[in-house]
């Protein structure tokens, strides 16, 4: 790759450079000057071109996809409710057609690896967490499926209906068949699995425990929601006595292989303890946006030193954000706050990369362009008519719409080209996306 402008976010821009990869890793980038060329290789002439590091998305619910746009006014609360009904019809099927649409889109705006959050599994429905696997397989991206679960309904205090939960057994059993069967810690890795809760409304304190227990005998990561809303700090409160970090500090449910989905309602003491802790958290502004949220304090625990990765979360509740939109969102919503400086573009890149990576656990093989890490690169056209008169080509791809993807590179291998997919039909998702969606609209009228 040649006359590229290279944003590696580790180390020093490069305004015209080449990345050479060999196999499965970047070998060597530099300034042009300094390219030792390489007959008999592959040459891509990337003038124009940014690239970076191809974005990682840390939190998703990738089923959601076939149910967009319901309840389009109401709360967290007012939503879940309304929507696990519909929700407990899904099948394999739905699920693989939603996790195709889902990852393709991922895939069209810049992400590499993705992580999912899949969370309820009806009886007698087929292996979900199998369906969405193999969507991932087919498009190529790397994966980090987490194992969710709820043992929690409503006669248990908790907000799903009993018919979404499971019993504590049955899901520590499957989640430790998920990870024995699954979870790939090679460093090239396609295919990790993490061990996720769905939530402290959803979730017995039992299954916390267990689960973290679970997920730290088998070297595995834990993931859940948290202090996403006020309504669920006034439930944890009202239900535990004590906000909703307290409640995971109790529970062993902070430190390096933890991360959160959300962390909205911070105080001071919690991003103090998850800076101390390495306590990571996946901010998702466009869905905290969608649902009344509010809006994370990202700057003050970027200062403080907690890492922060980015995620769309589910399609039904930021209705087809993309990754690279998640880069201007956040980037918005903390100048909306905190004033015009509170987070830079070349941060809201680092959020979107390598604070992703660090999430995951994968900040030694993902999240930056430098020697020896894995070829997962995106490759921006940033001198189109409408980026060409920005002179500055991550102000660019941040501060406005996403520009055309050129390329992505997953492993060295090409996954879109000149915005479209190659590695499966690029058609083929959207179809199996609107499949899922009408498939589960009858299943769920025929409940």
């Amino acid at each position: 790759m040649e006359n590229v402008h290279i944003a590696p976010v580790i180390g020093p821009e490069i305004e015209s450079g080449y990345i050479r990869i060999e196999g499965d890793r970047i070998a060597e980038l530099g300034p042009m000057a300094q390219s030792p060329g390489a007959p008999g290789t592959t040459r891509i002439d990337a003038t124009g071109c940014l690239a970076t590091p191809g974005l990682v998305n840390t939190h998703h619910h990738l089923y959601q996809w076939a149910t967009q746009g319901l309840a389009q006014d109401a709360t967290l609360f007012e939503w879940l409710v309304a929507l696990y009904e519909v929700w407990a019809a899904m099948d394999a099927e739905v699920v693989k057609g939603a996790a195709s649409a889902g990852l393709g889109h991922l895939a069209l705006s810049g992400c590499t690896t993705s992580s999912d959050h899949h969370y309820i599994f009806p009886k007698g429905r087929g292996d979900l967490f199998a369906a969405e696997i193999e969507a991932a397989r087919e498009l190529g991206l790397r994966f980090h499926p987490a194992r969710g679960s709820m043992d929690r309904g409503r006669s248990a205090g908790g907000l799903p209906p009993d018919v979404v939960v499971e019993e504590l057994d049955e899901i520590l059993a499957a989640t430790a068949e998920a990870v024995d069967t699954y979870h790939d810690p090679s460093f090239s890795s396609m295919l990790r699995v993490a061990v996720a809760p769905c939530s402290p409304f959803s979730v017995s304190a039992d299954l916390m425990t267990e689960a973290a227990r679970l997920a730290r005998d088998k070297g595995v990561r834990l993931h859940t929601h948290l202090a996403e809303t006020l309504d669920e700090q006034e439930h944890c409160l009202e239900q535990f006595g004590m906000r909703p970090v307290d409640y995971m500090d109790k529970l062993g449910w902070l430190g390096q292989d933890v991360w959160f989905a959300h962390a909205v309602h911070l105080s001071d003491g919690d991003i103090a303890r998850f800076a101390a802790t390495g306590t990571g958290s996946a901010h998702c502004p466009s869905s905290n946006g969608r649902l009344g949220a509010g809006i994370a304090r990202v700057s003050e625990m970027l200062r403080r030193g907690a890492n922060v990765g980015l995620g769309v979360d589910g399609s039904a509740s930021s209705e087809l954000t993309t990754m690279a939109g998640e880069m201007r969102q956040a980037l918005l919503f903390q100048r909306a706050r905190y004033g015009p400086k509170a987070l830079s573009a070349r941060q809201a890149l680092e959020l979107a990369t390598l604070g992703g990576a660090r999430n995951l656990g994968r900040q030694d093989e993902l999240g930056s362009l430098e020697p020896g890490k894995l070829a997962d690169l995106a490759l921006w056209r940033v001198d189109g008519p409408f980026t060409a008169a920005v002179d500055d080509p991550v102000c660019a791809l941040v501060f406005g719409p996403q520009p055309p993807l050129a390329r992505l590179l997953v492993g060295g291998r090409t996954v879109v080209e000149d915005g479209e997919l190659r590695t499966v039909a690029h058609d083929a998702t959207g179809r199996a996306g609107a499949e899922a969606h009408r498939r589960l609209m009858r299943l769920a009228a025929d409940r």
